[in-house]
C-alpha cells in the first residue's frame, strides 16, 4: 500500500494527540474503569480525526478508507487496548452504515456531531443469546403509526454508559432472519432506554461496556438507516471494515510490546549477562517480528483490494483471525521474558495479555472467521452433511 505525505501527516497528528492527551492518563483511566469519552472525543474531533473517511458535507475529510486504516494502526501507540477500542467503535462500527446509507437529515442529526466529537456513539448488535450469530437477535422494533416501538436488550455495548446515541440492529419484520432486520438511530436519553449496568471485564478496563434494555422505546421511523429490512446486509458490509480495522489496529500494539520486551531483556541481567543475549529469547522476538510483518502485508493487501472495489470477505476474515491470535501469542511470549514483573497488574505486557484476549472473541470469534474462510474455500460441510 502506497502512503502519501497526507497519510504521514495523519500519523504525526495521531502520535502527537496520543503522547499529549491519552498516554499520560491511561493508567489513571484503567484504575477508574472508565475514561472521559466526551472530553477526549471532542479533542479528537477538533483535530479532524473522527471522520477522515466520512462525507465532507457532514464534517468529514472525504478521504478513502486507507486513511481510516492509518487511524487504526496509529492507535496501537496507546498504552493499552481500551481507548483504541472505544475510538474504533466511534469511527468504524457505529457510524459507517449511517454515513453510507442514512438520509441527509439523519446524518446531520447523528453523524455530524459524532464526527465533531460532540456525540459519543455506540453499536447495539450483540445480545445475551446472540453474539457472533447476528441473525438470531431478538430485539424488536414494531411500527406504530410514524414511530418504531423498540423492546429487547443489548449486551457488551462499548461506550454504552456514556453514549449519546446507539446504532441499533432490531427485527422490524417476520420471515427470513437475514431480511427482517433494520438499523435504527436511537438517542440514549429516550424514555425506556435503560443502561442496566457497566460490565466488569477481564481487560479493556478503561473502556465502559454496558448491558442495555429497551422497554417500549419510541423513536420516529425517519431514524431508520437506509431501507427497512436491510439492516443485516448493512451490518455485514460494515463488519468488513471493522475486521480490516482490527487487523491494522493490532500491528503497532504488537510492535510496542516486542520493543518494550527488547529493552527490558537487554537491561535485565541473569547469570552474569543480559537476558536478551540468550538465543532462545532473541530468536523468538525475531520470529514474532516476522509474524507482525506478515500480518501487515495481509492487511495492506486487503485494504488495496477493498479500495479497488473487490470483495475482501476472505482476506478481512483472515486478517481478523490472524490479528487476534498474534496479539495473544506476542503478549504471552513476551510476558514470559518479563518473569514476575510481567505478572504485575500495571505492567504493560500484562495489560496487553488481558486486553488482547478479546481480539479472538469480539467482532466475530475466531471460529466464525474460520467458518467464513472455509465457506469461501468450498470446504464447509453442507447442512445435509454432503
Amino acid at each position: 500500500m502506497q502512503f502519501t505525505t497526507e497519510h504521514e501527516e495523519l500519523r504525526r497528528t495521531w502520535r502527537t494527540i496520543i503522547e499529549r492527551e491519552i498516554n499520560p492518563h491511561v493508567d489513571e483511566w484503567e484504575e477508574a474503569g472508565i475514561f472521559p469519552a466526551h472530553d477526549l472525543f471532542k479533542k479528537l474531533g477538533s483535530a479532524g480525526l473522527l471522520g477522515v473517511d466520512k462525507p465532507v458535507e457532514f464534517g468529514g475529510a472525504g478521504l478513502d478508507f486507507s486513511y481510516a486504516m492509518v487511524c487504526a494502526e496509529s492507535l496501537g501507540l496507546v498504552n493499552g487496548g481500551s481507548i483504541p477500542m472505544a475510538v474504533g467503535v466511534q469511527i468504524s462500527m457505529a457510524t459507517p452504515a449511517l454515513a453510507r446509507f442514512g438520509s441527509d437529515e439523519l446524518r446531520r442529526e447523528f453523524l455530524a456531531p459524532s464526527i465533531s466529537g460532540d456525540y459519543v456513539a455506540c453499536l447495539g448488535v450483540s445480545e445475551v443469546g446472540a453474539g457472533s450469530d447476528v441473525a438470531s437477535i431478538k430485539t424488536t422494533a414494531r411500527r406504530v403509526g410514524g414511530d418504531y416501538v423498540i423492546n429487547g436488550g443489548k449486551m457488551w455495548t462499548t461506550n454504552g454508559t456514556q453514549a449519546d446515541w446507539i446504532c441499533l440492529l432490531a427485527n422490524t419484520g417476520e420471515g427470513d432472519a437475514h431480511r427482517n432486520k433494520s438499523l435504527i438511530c436511537v438517542p440514549m436519553q429516550t424514555k425506556g432506554v435503560q443502561v442496566v449496568k457497566k460490565l466488569d471485564k477481564l481487560g479493556m478496563r478503561a473502556s465502559d461496556t454496558a448491558q442495555i434494555f429497551f422497554d417500549e422505546v419510541k423513536v420516529p421511523v425517519r431514524n431508520l438507516i437506509g431501507q427497512e429490512g436491510m439492516g443485516f446486509i448493512y451490518q455485514m458490509k460494515q463488519f468488513q471494515e471493522e475486521r480490516l480495522w482490527a487487523g491494522a489496529g493490532t500491528l503497532q500494539g504488537c510492535e510496542r510490546i516486542i520493543n518494550a520486551t527488547i529493552e527490558y531483556t537487554r537491561e535485565r541481567k541473569a547469570f552474569g549477562r543480559s537476558l536478551l543475549d540468550n538465543q532462545v529469547i532473541h530468536f523468538r522476538l525475531a520470529e514474532l517480528k516476522g509474524e507482525v510483518e506478515g500480518l501487515r502485508s495481509l492487511v495492506y493487501r486487503a485494504c488495496e483490494d477493498y479500495l479497488a472495489g473487490k470483495d475482501v470477505t476472505m482476506l478481512a476474515s483472515m486478517g481478523k483471525l490472524k490479528a487476534g491470535r498474534l496479539r495473544r501469542e506476542v503478549s504471552d511470549a513476551c510476558l514470559q521474558y518479563w518473569g514476575g514483573a510481567g505478572y504485575l497488574w500495571d505492567n504493560p505486557v500484562g495489560r496487553s495479555f488481558r486486553d488482547g484476549r478479546l481480539g479472538s472473541i469480539g467482532g466475530g470469534a475466531d471460529e466464525i472467521m474460520l467458518q467464513i474462510i472455509s465457506k469461501l474455500m468450498g470446504t464447509l460441510p453442507k447442512p445435509d452433511g454432503k
